[in-house]
């Protein structure tokens, strides 16, 4: 989204929430949106969001938001959070201040975010551009209730929005009738686009039949950040701030994963949020880790609880061997980026790779500084030769990744089984690790 330095009627909102009145009601929240410290408060009505069904995962209509200063009086972040069974992650909107504001990818307008935006409309003007740069369904379900939010505003999506298993319009996938196709880059818009203060490419990948990856990627030149969405990412074993500073509700996800038995209570520690963390991790990238036996069968359920002390009745699927740290080493290495292991099945598509690699070619000749992904760590103080290094798999020529390849069997199980039938074969082979870590 962006802010323009004046006032306007582009601050005004369709839903009819008076957002100078919240602003009121929340001085604490005002305070923090002009600083670089996160909110740290219990969930309360103002984190209701009513729209939750369209997407029904955690933490479901309680959505906290944290709003974070990336770089001073120009880029804020504000993280939410997602996930199922506990596997809970950062998703994240990214504003920046140019002539006006810009918002992308957007998050549920929740009465809270609203008023933690509104201290940077009254200070920058109103927001002037929203951004709905992926196709992802996480993403897009929140995109259409923003855009409404700021009806003033120009909004854009990139041009592959599909449904499934149905076809459906834009309209029934909840984008107002304003939305705008983001062309495939800045240099294909007419006249100065984007104020000259941003440049953006979108990468768009045919993965298989009647489906489509896209991500757009933005480039603020004035603060020398860049903005994506799903692309790549990294994670070292600090927790994000939206599991530990937001609401003992959200550090439950820590505890529960940390447990080794259904019914164990675990006293909370910086070492059992840690082992959470890496845990939520590994199965959030690899679904079934190599660290884990899983057990969907009967006999977890025998061991459930009446009144388990962290939810799902102390339901645990997985017996992890103690060595899932050396796992969450193998993938972290120390916060170093990477490629979600099923974008990277993805990405080796589209011409084997040849279109994700030139959109790497084209992002990498742009003069960042940071990059701010929609999940996980952020930000990441990298520049482009940093950022090209996740994709050096295009140019090897196989799909190898970093990690333990235990941990990513399941994956390649699934590209050679049941995805074969939805993705197109690749010349890069299937998904391998390049460390046998004897998990």
């Amino acid at each position: 989204m962006s802010v323009e330095d004046q006032s306007g009627d582009g601050s005004s909102s369709s839903s009819g929430i008076d957002r100078r009145a919240l602003l009121s009601r929340t001085v604490a929240a005002a305070t923090a949106a002009l600083t670089s410290s996160p909110a740290h408060a219990t969930i309360g009505s103002e984190s209701n969001w009513p729209l939750w069904l369209a997407l029904p995962v955690a933490p479901y209509s309680r959505r906290k938001t944290i709003m974070r200063e990336v770089k001073a009086g120009s880029v804020w972040t504000f993280d939410q959070l997602i996930g199922i069974y506990y596997v809970q992650l950062p998703i994240r909107m990214t504003v920046v201040k140019m002539e006006g504001c810009l918002y992308t990818p957007p998050v549920a307008p929740t009465e809270e975010c609203l008023s933690l935006l509104q201290p940077l409309i009254d200070r920058y003007g109103p927001v002037k551009f929203i951004i709905l740069p992926s196709v992802a369904v996480e993403h897009k379900v929140n995109a259409g209730p923003f855009a409404r939010a700021f009806p003033n505003a120009a909004f854009y999506a990139v041009d592959k929005q599909y449904s499934f298993p149905v076809p459906l319009p834009s309209s029934f996938l909840g984008l107002p009738s304003w939305t705008k196709p983001l062309p495939a880059s800045s240099n294909d818009m007419s006249g100065e686009p984007w104020n000259g203060e941003f440049e953006h490419e979108v990468l768009t990948v045919i993965p298989g039949p009647a489906s489509a990856y896209q991500d757009a990627a933005f480039f603020h030149k004035p603060s020398k950040t860049m903005m994506l969405c799903d692309a790549i990412f990294a994670v070292d074993d600090t927790p994000p701030p939206i599991l530990t500073d937001a609401d003992p509700e959200y550090t439950r996800a820590l505890l529960f994963h940390a447990r080794d038995a259904p019914l164990e209570v675990v006293t909370d520690s910086p070492e059992a949020r840690k082992k959470g963390w890496q845990r939520i991790v590994l199965l959030f990238n690899f679904f079934f880790p190599g660290s884990a036996a899983a057990d969907l069968g009967i006999k977890p359920l025998l061991r459930l609880g009446p009144d388990p002390e962290y939810g799902w009745r102390g339901w645990v699927p997985f017996s992890w061997k103690g060595t899932e740290g050396r796992a969450f080493e193998a993938f972290s290495a120390g916060g170093k980026p990477t490629v979600l292991p099923i974008i990277e099945i993805i990405l080796s598509r589209g011409g084997d790779g040849q279109a994700t690699q030139e959109w790497v070619d084209k992002v990498a000749r742009w003069d960042f500084e940071r990059v701010v992904p929609a999940h996980l760590n952020a930000p990441l103080d990298i520049g482009p030769r940093e950022f090209e290094e996740p994709f050096a798999f295009i140019k090897k020529g196989k799909n190898e990744v970093r990690f333990c390849d235990e941990d990513v069997a399941f994956l390649r199980f699934a590209e050679e089984g049941f995805l074969s039938f939805s993705v197109f074969k690749s010349k890069l082979g299937v998904l391998r690790g390049r460390l046998d870590c004897s998990l």
